[in-house]
């Protein structure tokens, strides 16, 4: 990956740690996305389908951590996009996934820096909106990715699947695995974090089922998307629950620690765990029977539809209205929903039949 200079001058950056993959990273449809009936930021002017994709634009991404390993496969997608479209790709971004004064500083420096777009995966909600408006008043396209802003303050928002489908397949999953019965927690990353709270709410919808009368939810613990803290979360989520079945951790980082933590303990094969997590990050601990079945999407792919939204809206083929569709390369088209969301796809559930066939 290439290193701006603007990545260069950012606070130093820390080591990646074997534990650090995380999908604070997931994201979904927010909770303002699903109950505002209003649009994005988006539609002043009209879209034109059939215009021509620009060429030499610069397009900066902003993930929520640059030292994380989930945003450089996704960041890796939105660059190899942008070389195919003939446009210049920049990454810049702070060190820790909950530096959101940081994330806002970056936002401002992509704006002096005049790029044409910028693909953002937002640590809050509302505190880069001053931000990201200002840049859409300097006729900059702004496209969050995995996690969204409050719609006014963005053009679209890219977004892993549908936040309903990943909130309620979890606790499906889940609840196969500890045969409806028992006691459950979650295992989040930041409690401001978008996406993790618009998922949770789901999953708390979806236990309101007859069906999950006997699965009772003790707690929704956070830790931070942060190796170490996730780590001593799940310690002591079973310390406070001997009795619990079973852990949902929507977080590559949390369902990774928390599987490392579970496979040296005598909880291995006995409290269930399941969430986000990536094929590479959970091989070997689906091999060892301390994780049965999990899953996530190719973050890859949602980089290189964020980067190809990115100049779909520069080239005026889209302004991110709801109905509005575009074709994105190889990936095929694509319709804007209510709110500016743009879907992915469902998520891919991974165990031990097919987990070799992926590599990322």
């Amino acid at each position: 990956m290439r290193k701006s200079s603007l990545r260069r001058t950012g606070a130093a950056l820390a080591a990646v740690t074997s534990l650090a993959l995380a999908v604070t990273a997931c994201g979904g449809t927010t909770k303002n996305d699903v109950k505002s009936g209003g649009g994005s930021a988006a539609a002043t002017g009209k879209a034109d389908p059939n215009a021509a994709l620009k060429k030499g634009l610069t397009v900066g991404f902003l993930p929520k951590a640059v030292n994380n390993p989930y945003f450089t496969s996704a960041d890796k997608g939105g660059e190899k996009a942008l070389t195919e479209l003939g446009s210049t790709y920049k990454e810049v971004g702070p060190s820790s996934a909950t530096d959101t004064s940081g994330q806002v500083s970056y936002v401002n420096t992509l704006t002096q820096q005049q790029v044409n777009a910028m693909a953002v995966s937002a640590q809050d909600p509302g505190a880069l909106c001053t931000a990201l408006k200002q840049a859409m008043s300097n006729k900059i396209k702004v496209v969050t990715y995995d996690s969204d802003t409050n719609p006014e303050c963005r053009n679209a928002f890219v977004s892993q699947a549908s936040g309903e489908d990943l909130g309620r397949t979890e606790v499906q999953l889940l609840a196969e695995q500890i045969g409806y019965k028992g006691e459950i927690a979650i295992l989040s990353a930041a409690q401001t974090a978008t996406n993790q709270n618009a998922w949770i709410e789901f999953m708390k919808e979806e236990l309101k089922d007859p069906k999950y009368k006997d699965i009772k939810l003790v707690k929704v613990a956070y830790g931070n998307d942060d190796a170490q803290q996730s780590f001593q979360q799940t310690q002591g989520l079973l310390q406070e629950h001997p009795n619990l079945r079973g852990i949902i951790s929507p977080t590559t980082v949390g369902i990774k620690a928390a599987a490392q933590y579970l496979s040296g303990s005598k909880y291995k094969g006995k409290v269930k765990l399941t969430g986000l997590g990536t094929p590479n990050d959970m091989r070997k601990y689906v091999k060892n029977g301390t994780v049965d079945a999990f899953e996530l999407w190719d973050p890859a792919k949602l980089g290189e539809l964020a980067a190809r939204t990115a100049v779909a809206l520069s080239s005026g083929q889209i302004t991110g209205a709801e109905g509005e569709t575009f074709k994105a390369g190889d990936m095929g088209s694509f319709t804007i929903g209510k709110g500016g969301v743009i879907n992915l796809g469902k998520p891919t559930v991974f165990n031990a039949k097919n987990i070799d066939q992926f590599n990322f």
